[in-house]
């Protein structure tokens, strides 16, 4: 059993230990928490799936303990790097809630310091371990040439009013590198990227909030031969899906995030449904991927995440949007 800690005790942290217990690869077996009574009332839950968890509010502590083989971190963003390289300098294997870290310059010493301590560094970036995910890169060469793509994910965030309030909750405040792009337009660019590589060429554009974050945003991502389209929101909503359009259909994709439903619909008239039914919490296919690469050792490079990161570190330079980060 791989003994498993984690850093921040949200429902996204909660998900993601139901899904790693899921998969008979891990045991619970530290939590951290600014405070130890929330470490505790998480830790609570799991009881009866992991004995022994032991409590942390000092993360010296966690990277020291002899009780924990890999971490996952579900830190502000701002944190994630320098939390993740702690815990690979005392030899933690790291998976990182998206992003990995604030910038391209943090995310490659992230990188670099996975690979000098020999631990794997994974970024939970879901939706490319999803199996709908699969079926779409499959997919792409059954509609020939492609043209074109648009990839949407708008949400109004439930954090929103909270910041029309003046509370500046984390969601929009650019100390914790933060914003529409880093949170959910992160899932329309690595799937840009996971789908058709690095492109060659970037405009972005946005609308920046009061609090210096944007709240909305657009891109055009460019390829030799085709470009593809990127929208993403977290003050509306849109009921869109997202395509691919190749010569001879497009690919038509519920929910980029979580690739719901996935169809053809080819130009003579006729209809694939390309998608699969899914486990219900759908983090648990990044788990079973984090547990592979831990038992075999598999220290290999994660460049999408680099590719993601130098791509949104430019698109916030176009946008202007500036974080703390950026002028270490």
């Amino acid at each position: 059993m791989i003994r498993l800690a984690v850093i921040g005790t949200n429902w996204i942290t909660q998900k993601f230990v139901q899904a790693a217990l899921g998969t008979m690869s891990f045991q619970l077996s530290a939590v951290y928490s600014r405070s130890l009574s929330s470490a505790k009332d998480f830790a609570d839950e799991f009881v009866t799936a992991s004995a022994n968890i032991c409590l942390f509010d000092n993360l010296d502590e966690l990277a020291k303990s002899d009780n924990v083989d890999a971490v996952y971190i579900a830190s502000p963003n701002s944190l994630h790097a320098e939390q993740a390289m702690l815990m690979m300098d005392n030899g933690k294997h790291v998976i990182c809630e998206k992003p990995i870290a604030s910038n391209l310059e943090q995310a490659l010493q992230a990188v670099e310091n996975a690979e000098r301590n020999q631990v794997v560094f994974f970024e939970a970036y879901k939706s490319e371990f999803l199996p709908n995910f699969k079926l779409i890169q499959a997919g792409v060469a059954k509609i020939g040439r492609l043209h074109k793509a648009h990839l949407s994910y708008c949400q109004y965030s439930s954090r929103y009013q909270k910041y029309l309030n003046g509370e500046n909750p984390n969601t929009f405040n650019p100390k914790f590198s933060n914003g529409s792009l880093m949170d959910i337009g992160f899932y329309c660019v690595s799937a840009a990227v996971a789908l058709f590589g690095k492109p060659t060429k970037v405009q972005a554009s946005g609308v920046l909030l009061n609090s210096g974050v944007d709240g909305h945003g657009d891109a055009i991502f460019s390829y030799p031969e085709f470009n593809v389209t990127l929208s993403h929101s977290k003050v509306s909503d849109s009921h869109q899906p997202s395509e691919i359009q190749g010569e001879n259909g497009s690919i038509i994709i519920d929910h980029i995030a979580e690739c719901t439903k996935v169809t053809i619909e080819y130009r003579d008239g006729r209809t694939e449904e390309l998608s699969v039914e899914q486990a219900d919490n759908s983090m648990s296919y990044e788990a079973e991927e984090f547990a592979r690469r831990i038992k075999q050792k598999d220290f290999t490079r994660d460049k999408r995440a680099l590719i993601v990161s130098e791509i949104t570190t430019e698109m916030r330079k176009q946008i202007g949007v500036q974080f703390p980060a950026d002028a270490e």
